[in-house]
């Protein structure tokens, strides 16, 4: 028969959920954030899950804020809400409304990378392996007991979009399995463990700026845990450079100053560093195309010696 659910959701990762729950259960509603100006021109632009939602006529709720919100969550009688990268605090009032509470879907393996950036964090620390876990919430941020985990291994030279796209995937499946098992009264939860909690902190912009004074292997997890946003820059005679992709390469022989150009050939863009080189070999210039080392070598050439800042 399936379970009554409202899902709470903003962002692409939510999708393959929101889509399996239509597809087993009961969707009866959906929440999203408010729409927000988004890209060059600012445009107020609807959240993809609200787009879904419209497309296949769900009522959609778009509060600004859960504080008073209760009474509209209890009006819908769901069993369950599911949670995925919503944006907004589910008050306690709020997560004792549906028969059998909220679950969250978590891009990562709790209690590692609680918090709002965990597949990004979980790259720059240069983890092995990341997943999702499938868990019941509470008032603490991504506290609660977990009814069940996957793990998948990050690739050594995987970007936080292309383990963004299949931890989404991973966390859809998962989810349908809990919900599968809630629905027959055999879900059961267990306490996260108290040791090994590490907090993903929100990505600011900032941050891209690459620092040459680092280890090239640091500044190459960057430049994979900032792509798609913010992406890792540098500057190149007053331009900034967005690098796309970047490898880290040990050196044993002395190096120059950090951020040198120490050689340019088809493979890429050898830049010192901290410890190492880093070799760019995906880049983008303002205003321009995604291009290749060897393709911006092209109409851009090097010089060795000279300097990114």
């Amino acid at each position: 028969m399936g379970l009554r659910i409202v899902f709470a959701g903003t962002p692409d990762f939510a999708l393959p959920s929101l889509a399996a729950v239509a597809a087993e259960h009961k969707l009866i509603a959906v929440y999203t954030q408010p729409d927000r100006p988004a890209g060059r021109g600012r445009r107020v632009t609807a959240s993809p899950v609200k787009r879904w939602a419209r497309e296949k006529g769900l009522p959609v709720h778009q509060p600004q804020h859960l504080r008073d919100g209760a009474g509209d969550l209890a009006r819908l009688s769901p069993e369950v809400m599911v949670v995925v990268a919503y944006g907004l605090l589910l008050p306690p009032d709020c997560l004792a409304v549906p028969s059998h509470g909220c679950i969250n879907v978590h891009a990562s393996l709790l209690p590692r990378w609680r918090g709002a950036a965990p597949i990004q964090r979980a790259i720059e620390a240069g983890d092995s392996e990341s997943g999702v876990s499938i868990m019941q919430m509470e008032a603490g941020l991504d506290t609660g007991p977990v009814f069940d985990q996957a793990r998948t291994a990050i690739g050594t030279r995987e970007s936080a979009g292309e383990l963004h796209d299949r931890l989404s995937r991973l966390g859809a499946e998962r989810l349908l399995a809990v919900l599968e098992k809630l629905e027959r009264g055999e879900a059961r939860a267990r306490p996260q463990p108290e040791t090994g909690v590490r907090y993903a902190a929100r990505i600011a912009k900032a941050e891209a700026a690459i620092d040459w004074q680092l280890p090239a292997e640091h500044i190459a997890r960057r430049v994979r845990a900032f792509n798609p946003w913010p992406v890792a820059f540098c500057q190149r005679d007053g331009v900034r450079l967005r690098i796309l992709e970047a490898i880290a390469l040990p050196t044993a022989t002395e190096a120059p100053a950090p951020g040198t150009v120490v050689a340019g050939d088809n493979i890429g863009i050898h830049v010192a560093t901290g410890a190492g080189q880093l070799l760019i070999t995906r880049l983008q210039a303002p205003g321009g195309l995604a291009l290749s080392a060897a393709e911006y070598r092209l109409g851009h050439p090097l010089r060795p010696g000279e300097r990114l800042a």
